[in-house]
């Protein structure tokens, strides 16, 4: 019969333990300890503070690191809902008609029907189109730069060969600079 005592001995903390787990208490603590302890700081909602090397802020609850292309990102972030009908925009067209109009596309044609009762349509489409073409004169302007200032470019081919395909007629540049001069001083004359 004496085998079958226990022959170990509790210790209080192991007692408050199983107290405290009898109780359901499972966070209280049973043992106290000394030593380091990191004090940490509670931000709020919008306060930005450095860490780390890293600048962070708190946006709608979740702590973010500040980078520079937060601009860019908020720049081409979609939302979930039209800002001005509230009408969630699931379909390709809406986003892609938000990206240019900054509205879904219901509430574009609700705006197009407004201009054309009030007849202002052919002002606006003017100014879209006047748009569109000053787009493609500074287009148009950058590819003649770089065909004006393109250097000697080789090429290799898969043999390993190294062609260069510039021909260096510089008449033919000459040439082809003052087709897109007077071709773009045509667009900038229907601008006006």
């Amino acid at each position: 019969m004496n085998d079958s005592t226990l022959k170990k001995e509790f210790k209080k903390s192991d007692v408050e333990r199983v107290r405290n787990l009898v109780n359901k208490d499972f966070t209280s603590k049973t043992k106290s300890q000394t030593g380091y302890r990191k004090t940490s700081k509670r931000y709020k909602e919008g306060d930005i503070w450095e860490e780390s090397g890293k600048e962070w802020t708190i946006k709608n609850g979740l702590k973010q690191n500040i980078t520079k292309l937060d601009s860019a990102k908020q720049a081409i972030k979609i939302p979930l809902v039209c800002p001005k009908c509230g009408k969630p925009m699931t379909s390709h067209i809406d986003k892609q008609c938000y990206k240019i109009n900054n509205m879904c596309l219901d509430c574009l044609v609700d705006y197009e029907v407004e201009l054309k009762k009030s007849g202002l349509w052919e002002q606006y489409v003017l100014h879209s189109r006047k748009g569109n073409l000053k787009y493609f004169i500074e287009e148009v302007e950058q590819k003649m730069d770089e065909f004006i200032n393109e250097q000697d470019e080789t090429y290799v081919t898969e043999q390993g060969d190294i062609e260069s395909w510039n021909s260096n007629d510089s008449q033919a540049k000459i040439e082809m600079t003052e087709k897109l001069q007077e071709y773009i001083t045509y667009l900038k004359s229907k601008l006006d």
